[in-house]
């Protein structure tokens, strides 16, 4: 019977792929593998290589899939996915696919981006708490940077309000891991008490939200309705430091949560005293708890966090490349996450390994960082544009004099200012065996000590990398 179903699903894919590039259909689609069909819970069960795929076709393709699912087996049937979330181990997850009707469905609202009413505050069942379910502390990897505010964190969620961490203030740089965190307390607090009333604003939107509120004169309602939150969370505040009626109607706010003994989490880049604009009453508010900072994650964590992601997605990232991402992306969770996904992409789309000359190509695009750490292929583009010759001519086998001269020079600028060893930087510049790569550091070597001309045409090269020697 599964044979059949196996050709219903066939013509599901037929119909998905006439209404879709062939791009789109490759990339998406043909890595979908059919399992099986359930009659009766109408069910069509599917493995997809990875939980970004997954992802990318709920959020993207559910009623492309829907419509074609109905028209080829039966109205009503709903896709179940296998995901494999760890090739090396073999661990798959099944997880349900959403409904088309559910995906467009109006969700219901608590006047998210105008001021809330005292409406909302009657009615606890239809508070959207504003948090991400993926946010959590079992994906926030511990390292020793952020140990003492994620055992904070853990703490205040297992008993919001009653600890001596009230208010918890968290600080430290963009990327460090500070929504993240505070998310994480926010989904603990409502999955141990499900009943509380737990929100997670940013200091933008609480700002909007208030003035909507001045502008329809109901400034009433909207501190009604914070005074009603159980557990407070306020992402950036540091950006209200240049709205003082916006920080006055915060500090009522939250005088009136603290003496209730609510639970109260605030997030910064910077320490309390560092806030400009804020006046020392409610700086002694936000002081009288803990303050914890979060720190920009060392190499170690970086690794860490890229490991625990890649089992998470099912990718296979070499060791190499891992520590070469870790150590490029400045210390940001924010942009090792980002370059993760352009390698995932990027790997999917083009069907390539994600090796080092990948990584080096995505890291140059997506991290901007001071002295950014030169890559293969700015070493190549310098000393092709300096002797006038293209990357083409130096990566081939040729062995006129002009493209053999580029491609030493090139390999032993690889060498002294790239932390690979010779027998990758011989694979990344025309495939070349690391013999090659020595023989050709070797002869630039001998040869600066008895050509001076050649040394200070050299030395030009350098200076254009703005490093200093």
């Amino acid at each position: 019977m599964q044979k059949g179903h196996k050709a219903l699903w066939d013509n599901c894919l037929h119909l998905i792929r006439q209404n879709v590039t062939e791009q789109i259909y490759k990339t998406w689609f043909e890595p979908i593998v059919f399992e099986s069909y359930d009659e009766q819970q109408k069910t069509v069960l599917v493995q997809v290589p990875s939980p970004y795929i997954y992802e990318y076709l709920e959020q993207y393709y559910v009623r492309l899939m829907a419509w074609a699912l109905n028209n080829s087996f039966t109205a009503n049937v709903r896709l179940k996915y296998r995901l494999v979330v760890d090739r090396e181990n073999g661990k798959t997850q099944e997880v349900e696919g959403d409904r088309p009707d559910a995906v467009e469905a109006p969700q219901p609202t608590n006047r998210a981006n105008l001021s809330p009413t005292v409406l909302d505050a009657a009615t606890p069942q239809q508070l959207n708490p504003q948090l991400d379910p993926k946010k959590t502390f079992e994906s926030f990897i511990e390292g020793d940077s952020n140990k003492l505010p994620r055992t904070v964190g853990m703490t205040i969620a297992e008993h919001p309000g009653k600890s001596t961490f009230n208010p918890f203030f968290v600080f430290g740089p963009s990327g460090c891991g500070k929504t993240h965190l505070i998310n994480a307390i926010g989904v603990a607090c409502k999955h141990t008490y499900p009943k509380l009333r737990v929100l997670y604003v940013s200091a933008r939107l609480f700002q909007v939200q208030y003035t909507d509120a001045v502008r329809q004169n109901t400034v009433n309602d909207f501190i009604n309705f914070y005074q009603t939150i159980d557990v407070l969370i306020v992402d950036d505040i540091q950006e209200w430091s240049t709205s003082p009626r916006t920080l006055d109607t915060f500090f009522h706010i939250f005088d009136h949560l603290f003496r209730l003994g609510k639970q109260i989490v605030l997030a910064s880049d910077r320490p309390p005293v560092d806030l400009d604009g804020v006046k020392d009453r409610l700086l002694s508010r936000f002081s009288c708890g803990l303050i914890a900072e979060l720190e920009k994650p060392n190499a170690q964590l970086c690794i860490d966090i890229l490991n625990a992601k890649c089992r998470r997605d099912g990718l296979k990232i070499s060791a190499d490349v891992i520590n070469y991402i870790a150590q490029t992306a400045n210390g940001s969770v924010r942009d090792l996450e980002g370059v993760v996904n352009s390698l995932m992409a990027y790997s999917i789309v083009y069907n390539s390994p994600i090796d080092m000359h990948l990584a080096e190509r995505i890291i140059k695009r997506a991290v901007k960082v001071d002295n950014h750490p030169l890559t293969i292929d700015d070493i190549v583009e310098k000393v092709c544009k300096h002797y006038g010759v293209s990357q083409q001519n130096v990566f081939s086998k040729s062995r006129k004099r002009d493209y053999v001269q580029v491609r030493q020079i090139s390999m032993y600028l690889a060498q002294k200012y790239t932390k690979m060893p010779a027998s990758r930087i011989g694979q990344l510049i025309g495939g070349r065996d690391h013999s090659t790569v020595l023989h050709s550091c070797s002869a630039v070597e001998q040869r600066l000590k008895v050509d001076k001309a050649f040394a200070e045409e050299l030395n030009s090269i350098e200076h254009s990398f703005k490093l200093k020697q």
